[in-house]
């Protein structure tokens, strides 16, 4: 069956703005153009939309998206089941979270207690299986497993006190940071405090500290195309910025 630009829209949901700006990026071109100079989509054409939303869904972005389906090795059948694994993960994750409230609401109608370690062991949880997702395999691949595995240990232990200082001392890390950049020297004394931060907020996740190991961490922030976007979100080159920082901040230049 073809479909309109107006139609394919309304059967999956999406803005017909959507799927123009798709045809512009080259993510889903339309089967062709009619004599009225109308897009027209086919079976192909949908079955391609349902994998990008499905891929939107999980997070990832346009421009990795057009990468993974327009690769040679892209194989429909295959990411499907990827897909499936993905979202069974995530429905994990949201059951770990709704217990927690449905305990919590318990709790706060006096049908049964809840220490502050419950309070957070959901959001906690769903931390860690976040982390192994996204940067599971490199991390492990550079630390080994038992570091890692100490190192959800040593979060899912955290106290609540704990959790609120390190979530405040990252943004402190991040905003020490954007003000070191505008002075443009990794040696300089607002970068090398912005260094000392990162490592004060690492050693809340890591067993042990040692300062090739936070080197190289910083290093993987570079190489890592996920780590730097997010160093990269404060201002562009900051993810470079940093690592330089830290390696000034350890020595190991």
């Amino acid at each position: 069956m073809d479909y309109t630009v107006q139609k394919l829209a309304k059967l999956a949901g999406v803005s017909s703005r959507t799927l123009r700006y798709y045809d512009e990026i080259g993510i889903l071109k339309p089967a062709r153009t009619n004599s009225s100079g109308y897009r027209i989509y086919g079976q192909q054409e949908v079955d391609r939309l349902q994998q990008i939303l499905f891929y939107r869904e999980l997070g990832v972005s346009l421009d990795q998206i057009k990468e993974i389906i327009t690769g040679p090795a892209f194989n429909a059948a295959d990411a499907l089941k990827e897909h499936r694994e993905k979202l069974l993960e995530k429905r994990k994750q949201l059951d770990v979270l709704i217990s927690n409230v449905e305990k919590t609401i318990a709790s706060a109608e006096g049908r049964t207690t809840m220490s502050d370690k419950d309070k957070f062991e959901g959001f906690k949880k769903k931390m860690i299986e976040d982390n192994e997702e996204q940067f599971g395999k490199e991390i492990r691949e550079k630390y080994g497993n038992e570091t890692v595995d100490k190192s959800n240990a040593k979060l899912m232990n955290m106290t609540q006190e704990e959790h609120e200082a390190v979530t405040k001392l990252a943004e402190e890390v991040n905003n020490t940071l954007a003000e070191a950049m505008e002075t443009g020297d990794p040696a300089g004394e607002l970068a090398q405090i912005a260094a000392d931060l990162h490592k004060q907020w690492i050693t809340f996740y890591w067993s042990e500290y040692s300062k090739e190991a936070h080197a190289g961490l910083a290093e993987m922030y570079v190489a890592d195309e996920r780590f730097k976007a997010y160093y990269d979100k404060i201002q562009p080159g900051a993810a470079e910025f940093l690592r330089d920082a830290i390696k000034i901040y350890t020595g190991q230049q």
